[in-house]
C-alpha cells in the first residue's frame, strides 16, 4: 500500500477511534507526509526500516525545535502502529526510537495586574466590537480556556445565570468551568446585544463585519490572537499577549491564590496531574523573586 492510500486509512482512524483534537489530527497527518517525502517518490510504508526512522529526525535536528521533533516522531508511532493493526506492516519500525530530550521551559504568566489592564483596556465603548473583545478576553482569563476552545464555543454553551461555561476539551471531554463575577458581567452585556431567535445555536464570538448577508462568521483562533494582540498595544503592554499567556496566567494566578493543584487540573481540563504541576514550579519562582526583592536580609552586604 503506497502512503497516500496509508495516510486515508490513518486519517479515518484519527477521527473515529482516537477522537484527536482537529488541530493535532491535522498536525499528524502533516508529519508523516512529510516523512514520506523525505523518504522518495514510490516510499512505502511496509518497506520502512527504523534507520530511515532515524535519518528524518537527524535531518531535522537543529532545524526544529525539540518539542516539534517530538511531536513528529509521535505521529509516525501513531501511524506505524495503525499499520500494524491493519496488517499493512509486519512491525513498527518507530518502535524503541527514544524521543528527543526537551529542555524544560516554565510558563510565562502575565502579571495580575498587567491581566486586569488588558481586561478594563478592552472596554474603550459600549458599541458592539468593544463589548465582544471584552467579553472574550475576561472569558479567556477567568476561565483559562484554550484557544480551540473558546473558539468553538456556542451560545448555547454559556450560563450567566448560573455563572458557568461548557467546553469540549482535548479527546472530545466535557467540563463545565465556573465564570467569576466580572466575565458573567461582561458576556451578558456582550449577549444583549445578540437577543433574536435561534441565537442559541450561533457561535458565542462571531466577526462583526457589517453590511454581510447569512450567518455571522465564528471567529477562529487566529482572529482571537489578533484580538488580544491589538488590545495589548492599546493596553500599552510591553510583553507579547497571546491566548496561551492568559491560561498560564489564570492557573498562576489560582495556585498563588491557594487553589489545588487537583482542582487546577479539573478547571484546565489536564488528563494528568503532571502537566499540571509545572505551574507549582512557576509559583515557586516567583515567590523567591518577591523574596529577594522584598526581604531585608535577601542580599548580602556584598
Amino acid at each position: 500500500m503506497s502512503f497516500e492510500a496509508a495516510l486515508r486509512s490513518f486519517d479515518v482512524w484519527l477521527r473515529a477511534e482516537r477522537n484527536l483534537a482537529e488541530n493535532t489530527r491535522r498536525a499528524y497527518l502533516a508529519d508523516v507526509r512529510q516523512f514520506a517525502a523525505f523518504l522518495g517518490q514510490g516510499a512505502r510504508p511496509d518497506e520502512v526500516t527504523p534507520e530511515r526512522v532515524f535519518a528524518f529526525l537527524a535531518d531535522l535536528h537543529g532545524r526544529v525545535h525539540p518539542s516539534t521533533s517530538g511531536r513528529k516522531l509521535a505521529a509516525l508511532r501513531s501511524f506505524f502502529r495503525q499499520r500494524v493493526r491493519e496488517g499493512d506492516c509486519a512491525s513498527d519500525p518507530s518502535a524503541g526510537i527514544p524521543s528527543p530530550r526537551v529542555p524544560r521551559r516554565l510558563p510565562k504568566p502575565l502579571a495580575v495586574d498587567d491581566c486586569e489592564t488588558l481586561a478594563e483596556a478592552s472596554a474603550p465603548g459600549d458599541d458592539e466590537v468593544a463589548l465582544r473583545d471584552r467579553a472574550l478576553v475576561e472569558l479567556l482569563y477567568g476561565s483559562g480556556l484554550r484557544v480551540g476552545e473558546l473558539s468553538a464555543l456556542d451560545v448555547r454553551d454559556l450560563d450567566t445565570t448560573r455563572g458557568d461555561v461548557r467546553v469540549w476539551g482535548k479527546g472530545g471531554k466535557e467540563r463545565v468551568v465556573p465564570l467569576p463575577a466580572e466575565a458573567r458581567q461582561a458576556l451578558r452585556d456582550y449577549l444583549t446585544l445578540r437577543e433574536r431567535p435561534g441565537v442559541l445555536g450561533e457561535p458565542l464570538f462571531t466577526s462583526l463585519r457589517r453590511g454581510r448577508k447569512g450567518p455571522p462568521r465564528r471567529l477562529g483562533p487566529r482572529d482571537v490572537r489578533r484580538v488580544l494582540a491589538r488590545r495589548a498595544r492599546e493596553a500599552g503592554l510591553a510583553e507579547p499577549v497571546h491566548p496561551h499567556r492568559l491560561r498560564h496566567s489564570y492557573a498562576t494566578h489560582l495556585l498563588d491564590m491557594g487553589a489545588d493543584l487537583r482542582e487546577i487540573q479539573e478547571l484546565l481540563g489536564h488528563a494528568s496531574l503532571s502537566t499540571t504541576q509545572k505551574y507549582t514550579a512557576v509559583s515557586a519562582e516567583r515567590l523567591l523573586e518577591v523574596y529577594d526583592r522584598a526581604h531585608p536580609r535577601a542580599k548580602g552586604k556584598g
